[in-house]
């Protein structure tokens, strides 16, 4: 018994992105071509500007900051949000965290505990359910619809809150859909909510990366009644293309920030001084590589879903936001893969893997069976000649 693992780690799965990515690179690694759509990470560098910033930062940021951020880069979070969300929050409200997934640990660890229940829309990132169960709670997944954009009713909201929901967690745009809300969305659940004392936590790391002239709208400033009760969830990794600098933050009423702090002081203290100064400079600095890497998602957006309807018995809605799509798949069912036939989305991105090359994360883990989730931050060249290849295994695949 001495030897035994804490039993809370058995309700936790292990990262299903994560496991993909792994297994990408060990073919990758065994010679072979391998497309990689799994991983949701940028793969422009990190600007220029910012890494200047974090070489001058290398001679005068060797010692521990603030549990919770410098004060410059506090500072610049603010600002930012201010630019590019339309409300002001004062620095006291902001943790900075080694990355927004660390950030809400920090939020789930200092807010659930066995017997909440926490609200969330499927498809979901594959960390929000996981991180709930890890300390004792419930997640309570509300199952959205493809042609309704994958985005929570109110109504459906409503029916779901009980008086054990201790929060709701909603990303806009999501992962791993591309979903994401309008204002007068937003303010439909806001109204629900408004009825209930729940926590509300807005993860909007992708908030940057919207398409077609949809516009993001953060719920703080959509819905400012909500208060002390909303958290937002946002870092650098999506938008500036930082994700190994890891750094995120939350934001949220100053008396929620003393129990991140106490949590984060309990455990990795401060982020990186040297990411934390990067990520100041990539806040506060010149937006030409933001608007060029958005134009360039958009760009390869397109191209992805567009290749995915090209595929017989693939269907794909072109999302709103993120670097996501999310394909129905089901029509590929039948296929003979060895001496099986494929008959859930698991097997398909394990084929694809295998005949192709392409490495995408099934749906199973993001709550959307039937479902691929490929990531379009690759290049155009790789889409096409990835999808050219996909489409050709189709049409010359053997069914049962």
């Amino acid at each position: 018994m001495s030897h035994a693992f804490a039993q809370r780690l058995d309700a936790v799965a292990p990262s299903a992105t994560l496991a993909m990515t792994a297994k990408a690179a060990e073919l990758r690694a065994a010679g072979r071509k391998i497309y990689g759509f799994g991983v949701g990470e940028p793969d422009f560098p990190t600007p220029e500007y910012v890494q200047q910033a974090a070489r001058e930062a290398v001679a005068k940021s060797s010692h521990y900051t603030n549990v919770v951020g410098t004060p410059e880069l506090r500072a610049a979070v603010c600002e930012a949000t201010a630019r590019d969300r339309g409300w002001t929050p004062s620095p006291d409200r902001v943790c900075v965290g080694v990355g927004a997934k660390h950030v809400l640990f920090n939020l789930a660890l200092a807010l659930f505990e066995a017997g909440d229940e926490v609200i969330i829309p499927a498809p979901y990132w594959v960390s929000y359910p996981e991180q709930v169960r890890l300390f004792g709670a419930t997640p309570k997944i509300v199952e959205t619809r493809a042609q309704d954009g994958w985005r929570l009713s109110a109504e459906a909201l409503r029916a779901a809150l009980t008086p054990r929901t201790k929060a709701i967690i909603l990303c806009t745009p999501s992962n791993p859909s591309g979903a994401a809300y309008s204002a007068e969305e937003l303010r439909a659940l806001a109204e629900v909510l408004l009825g209930h004392d729940c926590f509300v936590i807005a993860d909007e790391i992708y908030g940057e990366l919207c398409y077609d002239g949809f516009e993001h709208h953060s719920l703080a400033k959509v819905a400012p009644e909500l208060g002390e009760r909303l958290v937002i969830v946002d870092g650098v990794s999506k938008t500036y293309a930082m994700t190994g600098w890891r750094i995120g933050w939350s934001i949220s009423s100053a008396a929620l920030a003393k129990q991140i702090a106490k949590v984060q002081g309990q455990s990795t203290t401060n982020p990186t001084a040297v990411a934390q100064a990067a990520a100041a400079a990539a806040l506060v600095g010149p937006r030409d590589e933001v608007h060029r890497m958005r134009e360039l998602f958009a760009a390869r957006r397109r191209r992805m879903v567009e290749g995915l309807n090209a595929i017989p018995g693939v269907s794909c809605d072109m999302p709103r936001g993120a670097f996501y799509a999310l394909p129905n798949v089901e029509g590929l069912y039948g296929i003979r893969h060895g001496d099986k036939l494929l008959a859930s989305a698991a097997d398909v991105s394990l084929w694809q893997l295998d005949v192709c090359g392409i490495a995408a994360v099934a749906g199973e883990p993001f709550g959307a069976p039937g479902h691929i989730r490929y990531s379009y931050a690759a290049s155009e060249s790789q889409i096409d000649e990835a999808l050219t290849a996909l489409r050709a295994a189709v049409l010359d695949a053997e069914r049962a």
